[in-house]
């Protein structure tokens, strides 16, 4: 469908693009052919099941972080259930024991209180070995304090006759390879011997390997190699690698102010729809217009005085009515997207593999009505 075919939609919307989503699935699925690595789609980064028909061609299953994700992999992919918490309650385990193939524990307390309620299925641990990749503070699984994981050892090697495998999730946006080639070394090295008594290992997510010149085959044969060392089926759990690139989200400039250069006010918010640039305090990348001289600024439209999507260079002055589409728009988007200042919440459309577009999800009234009571 033509750029001039999709302004007859309302903005704003996020628009999904399938062959775009592809791309990044094929490489996943040449990971596993290539090393034997599974993976797991991570839905704290994507939930938006209206694609899991492409996706569980390529993918082994889903991993979540609470009972109401493990619910939706079950329900709407199919597959492998990976059922991981910070914290389970105890209404939680028996509710999730319904879906969830493989339950992952976050601390040795939750797994002996837990462990008789889930007969049948596979217990794993999550283990924090210490190190870590992250370019925020935030989101590093192995900052001061982590409560992510057992860092203890001997407390790991206690329960692991209760284990059928561990997760290892100590990576955030990492692309580089070296990196996460010592890290796996080391793991191996800390951690062989509980490794040796394991069915399975999550390395999880994190991993940036569908970035574009990303060395798939020294990857590969680093996993292949680590799998077979010690006997255990590798699992990924690929969030944003797998979705990167495959999304915007499409607005309208709604006004142009001008206090010392151009301010365009678009029809979305950053506060409300792309969280994660503010949380982390990150520009967002501009797909339309083209790049150029023209200085301007992109705001959302929220009373937030620091809702702004960033300062650009254009080809050319933004105008009233003119289109903006903000790039790389579907990890850590759609699941974060809120109600704020009852600004109306983006669309979901979908540009299938055949070319076809598909409005999805449109919000209104209603749906911010009943977001509360």
């Amino acid at each position: 469908m033509s750029r001039e075919s999709m302004k007859k939609l309302t903005t704003p919307y996020y628009l999904i693009d399938e062959s775009k989503l592809e791309k990044n699935l094929k490489i996943i699925q040449q990971i596993r052919e290539a090393s034997g690595a599974k993976s797991v789609l991570a839905l704290k980064c994507f939930s938006t099941w209206c694609v899991f028909g492409l996706m569980r061609r390529y993918l082994d299953g889903t991993t979540s972080s609470s009972l109401y994700e493990a619910r939706l992999g079950y329900e709407e992919f199919g597959k492998e259930v990976h059922a991981y918490s910070v914290a389970f309650s105890k209404s939680d385990i028996e509710e999730v024991r319904q879906y969830a193939d493989k339950i992952i524990f976050n601390s040795v307390s939750q797994l002996m209180a837990y462990r008789d309620d889930v007969p049948g299925v596979k217990l794993g641990l999550r283990v924090n070995p210490g190190i870590s990749y992250s370019h925020f503070d935030l989101a590093d699984p192995a900052r001061q304090y982590s409560r992510l994981g057992v860092s203890d050892q001997s407390a790991v090697m206690k329960v692991a006759p209760l284990l059928s495998g561990v997760m290892f999730h100590f990576n955030c946006e990492n692309d580089d390879f070296e990196n996460i080639s010592t890290a796996i070394d080391q793991i191996g090295q800390d951690y062989g011997s509980l490794l040796e008594k394991m069915e399975w290992v999550s390395l999880g997510g994190g991993l940036y390997f569908t970035k574009a010149g990303y060395p798939v085959d020294r990857f590969c044969e680093k996993l292949k190699n680590f799998s077979e060392k010690f006997g255990v089926q590798v699992y990924l759990e690929p969030g944003e690698a797998a979705i990167t690139e495959c999304a915007e989200l499409v607005t309208t400039v709604l006004d142009v102010l001008q206090n010392e250069m151009d301010i365009a006010i678009v029809d979305a918010s950053v506060e409300a729809h792309t969280l994660d640039h503010l949380v982390y305090r990150t520009t967002a990348k501009i797909a339309f217009p083209e790049a150029g001289t023209h200085r301007v600024m992109i705001a959302g439209r929220t009373c937030l005085a620091g809702d702004v999507f960033g300062e650009y260079r254009l080809k050319a002055p933004l105008n009233i009515g003119d289109e903006v589409r903000i790039a790389d728009a579907a990890g850590y988007t759609m699941v974060k997207k809120n109600w704020f200042n009852g600004v109306p919440m983006p669309a979901i459309v979908v540009q299938r593999l055949d070319g076809t577009t598909e409005v999805v999800r449109t919000f209104g009234y209603p749906d911010f009505k009943h977001n509360l009571s």
